[in-house]
């Protein structure tokens, strides 16, 4: 180009600053797009390195144009503390296993029973060995993050996810008000052995495999370590969705996801009736070692959403999926001891210790026997050579002994003797004892007992029950040594010298000092975030008491079923058995252990010295759900409620005798509809199921408030 002027050629003029970051971004995106997405990169690494560097270089001089959406922004965030809770809108289920070709055509036999289809269509896919997350968009845009947790509550796991470059920080083309997509995080085996190879040449950590890389790599607290972790992504389901009307099909949706600009697994599609599940599952295995990432099995779901409707869900698993598992991995190794642990409960478990093997990715050293029962079924002694396989991949266990390899004295007779389960708990020396009945044996113990005592006490202190927080188990286990806490009430009379005393004490049986004892100081923050996490522990709810204590069965579950039936601990420390049995959901074996723990001398002590050392819980009146107005009804609330939050009004309404339930079936009574309601209104809609606006459910608590 040329100046009419003076015939000189014209200088183009160069784009401001926010054309240019834009522009970058996009290509950046693009690349990652096509990258992941596509498989079709279409510009070298260094070129991509050379876009990076320059739009990092464009935000660093103009802050003002930063977005959080930007393809710089997954790097650099400083270290967290911890995780918070996130508690997903729609639970993140598991599913069935099954293992033999049978178990498939019973699958197929149900689906086609309940549906009337016996050659239904199934969206087929590798089932991925890596970590279950939930990435949630608004309007587009990446905002959280989380873990799968118990499939309830996950961790929020937001700015670790922000450095997957699978991962778009914006989906692409027209979005939903919400997406909520399900998926699992991986770490590829390529780049797995690289990280590996560049850990082992810097003197690094290396990673066990890449299930446990890309889980131990998503929980770093520290997000830079993260980055520095060769991370993927696929996608493969929907939590909740707003403001999208979803394909009819579980494929057609994989293909959306694609289209919004989200990895999909490209081994993922459909097979019909169980000869094609089964194909699938034979085609898979012979590609599973060549494939790029690693899976244990493959996963069935059937396709068509209305057919996933009418089969619903049992427990927490969805009745219209499986995951067909391959045959777990085995390898020989030989057993050094056979040994024993004591649990939080007194159980005395047996173990194997074994030459070290390394199985599936893992080194393996030791596996559980289970119980007196099981070693002898399989008449396993120290010396013989076993079969150990990783059931699942995951768990090691001891298939069985290798007879002929047994070894033997100079008349053939074998020269280790069967085993027996110590009569003394190697712990404390109490008995040990089996009840009639029952394959576990138990130290009798109690609280008196070590091993029960700092088991008892991590559990008292964990996240879920009294969430003490960082006061782990390697502080627990010295408390205990050196006699700090017998009892879980002796927590609660700590003081900052106790603490600082037994670090020291604990460092001279270990030898260490402490750099800053070196240095003539004396460390202390660590014991007063301790003391202040006690202290913040001292109020709490009766349900998180109950559960903190330890009693035998009594779970999580069952412990917030207790709260709300007797509304304080007093009437459950009172109740006999069949006072006990008259609480839904709790039978006679459960009703048993809570009055027998009750019954306790020392138990009681421990809550009386809970008391008196000022730890606090809320009580009530209690909640006779069953007698209620609302008994036997199912409630799904969903959208923004003006006079109380969801939580509370869910608490309201099973204190009246509702299940409140987190998904809409045909099962479902009413669904209350409050502001910007999405999805749940829709399915309700959809179903004929009975809605209720905000106004029809306060009348309704009004004209039922106690």
């Amino acid at each position: 180009m040329t100046s009419k002027a003076n015939n000189q050629p014209m200088t183009p003029k160069s784009p401001s600053p926010a054309t240019r970051i834009a522009e970058l971004r996009q290509q950046i995106e693009d690349a990652n797009y096509r990258y992941h997405v596509l498989d079709d990169p279409d510009i070298p690494d260094i070129e991509y390195d050379r876009l990076m560097r320059e739009l990092e270089a464009l935000e660093a001089a103009h802050p003002e144009l930063a977005s959080p959406d930007s393809p710089t922004q997954r790097v650099g965030n400083a270290p967290s503390a911890k995780f918070s809770e996130v508690r997903h809108a729609v639970p993140m289920l598991s599913l069935a296993n099954a293992f033999e070709p049978q178990e498939i055509h019973e699958f197929v036999a149900r689906i086609g029973k309940e549906t009337g289809d016996f050659e239904p269509v199934f969206s087929a896919e590798p089932k991925l060995d890596g970590l279950a997350i939930s990435l949630r968009y608004e309007n587009g845009q990446f905002v959280r993050g989380a873990t799968r947790g118990d499939g309830a509550t996950g961790e929020d796991v937001t700015v670790n996810l922000r450095t997957v470059r699978a991962i778009p920080l914006r989906l692409r083309g027209k979005t939903p008000d919400v997406l909520e997509v399900r998926g699992e995080i991986y770490m590829p085996r390529a780049a797995f052995e690289r990280y590996n190879k560049w850990a082992r040449e810097n003197g690094e950590k290396t990673l066990a495999n890449p299930r446990n890389g890309a889980a131990g790599s998503l929980r770093q607290l520290d997000p830079r370590i993260t980055a520095q972790r060769p991370l993927s992504f696929f996608a493969y389901a929907l939590g909740e969705v707003e403001g999208l009307k979803l394909p009819a099909t579980h494929s057609q949706t994989l293909a959306l996801l694609r289209d919004f600009g989200l990895p999909v697994c490209p081994q993922v599609t459909t097979a019909k009736g169980a000869e094609g599940l089964l194909a699938y599952f034979e085609q898979i295995g012979t590609q599973r070692n060549d494939l790029p990432y690693d899976i244990d099995g493959v996963v069935y779901k059937l396709d068509r959403y209305d057919q996933q409707r009418a089969m619903g869900f049992v427990s927490r698993a969805p009745r219209w999926a499986i995951a067909h598992k391959f045959p777990a991995q085995e390898e020989a190794t030989t057993v050094e001891s056979i040994e024993v642990s004591v649990g939080r409960t007194g159980a005395v478990t047996p173990f194997a210790v074994f030459t070290p093997t390394h199985v599936g990715g893992v080194t393996v050293v030791k596996a559980t026997l289970h119980n007196a029962d099981q070693v002898a079924r399989l008449d396993v002694r120290k010396g013989d050579v076993v079969i150990i396989r990783r059931a699942g991949d995951v768990i090691p266990e001891v298939v069985r002994v290798i007879e002929e390899r047994r070894p033997t004295d100079k008349e053939g007779n074998p020269l280790h003797p069967p085993f027996v389960m110590p009569a003394e708990c190697p712990a404390c020396g109490s008995a040990v004892e089996r009840e009639e009945g029952e394959v576990v044996a138990r130290c009798t113990g109690g609280l008196f007992c070590p091993a029960q005592r700092i088991q008892a006490l991590f559990h008292f202190a964990s996240r879920r029950a009294m969430d003490i927080e960082g006061l782990g188990e390697q502080f627990i286990a010295a408390l205990v040594e050196f006699d700090y806490v017998r009892t879980v009430a002796d927590l609660y009379k700590l003081t900052l010298e106790d603490f600082l005393e037994m670090k020291r004490r604990a460092d001279e049986v270990t030898g260490a000092t402490p750099a800053t004892a070196k240095a003539g100081k004396v460390a202390t923050r660590w014991a007063e975030n301790l003391i202040a996490a006690i202290d913040a522990s001292r109020n709490t709810t009766l349900e998180r008491l109950l559960y903190a204590l330890g009693i035998r069965d009594v779970g999580e579950s069952t412990a917030k079923t207790l709260a709300k039936h007797f509304g304080a601990l007093d009437p459950i420390m009172s109740a006999d058995v069949d006072t006990l049995r008259t609480v839904p959901d709790i039978g006679p074996i459960v009703a048993a252990r809570i009055a027998h723990f009750f019954a306790e001398p020392h138990n009681r002590e421990v809550i009386a010295a809970l008391r008196a050392n000022g730890v606090h819980w809320k009580e009530g009146a209690p909640q006779r759900s069953a007698d209620g107005p609302l008994a036997g009804q199912t409630v799904v609330l969903t959208g923004g409620l003006a006079a109380m939050s969801r939580d509370e009004a869910g608490d309201r309404l099973e204190a009246l005798g509702a299940k409140v339930s987190g998904s809409v079936s045909k099962k479902t009574s009413f669904v209350v509809a409050g502001e910007a309601a999405g999805s749940k209104l829709a399915k309700a809609q959809e179903l004929g199921v009975e809605i209720w606006d905000e106004e029809r459910l306060l009348a309704f608590l009004a004209g039922h408030a106690s």
